[in-house]
């Protein structure tokens, strides 16, 4: 993946995809917020966490799906999906239903991932406290 993943651009497609509007974001996130805030937020490529983890609370999807959703690799798993059953059967597009959902896919990797995350961060808790265990001694 050359390019860094845009973390506003995931967000309006999150929000869109849920059918909210960026006035109904703005409202749940606070006085502060308004939809030209919002606007400008999803311009931005970065987002600090906590922002990212509100955000996501509202659209009700991991924030790690935000972080990491790549829409290049999706279509590209897409498309790889739809040409070789078409070219496998004879289909056409038109007739394909795919046996899974990709954003299932997506969510189940994600999910992993924060999996992995958590035990990482849970080892380090516990490391930091053996080290303030020797330290007191």
């Amino acid at each position: 993946m050359n390019e860094k993943i845009h973390h506003g651009r995931n967000i309006k497609r999150f929000r869109e995809m849920m059918g909210i509007k960026q006035e109904a974001l703005a409202f749940e996130l606070g006085e502060d917020w308004s939809q030209k805030k919002i606007s400008l937020l999803e311009q931005k490529e970065e987002i600090e966490d906590g922002l990212l983890r509100q955000v996501a609370d509202i659209l009700k999807v991991p924030a790690e799906a935000i972080k990491m959703f790549d829409e290049e690799q999706v279509v590209n798993i897409i498309s790889n999906t739809v040409n070789n059953n078409d070219n496998a059967t004879g289909n056409s597009l038109y007739s394909y239903y795919p046996t899974f959902n990709p954003i299932d896919k997506i969510v189940q990797l994600y999910d992993e991932k924060i999996a992995l995350y958590e035990r990482m961060l849970k080892e380090k808790d516990e490391m930091i406290g053996r080290l303030e265990k020797l330290l007191n001694k």
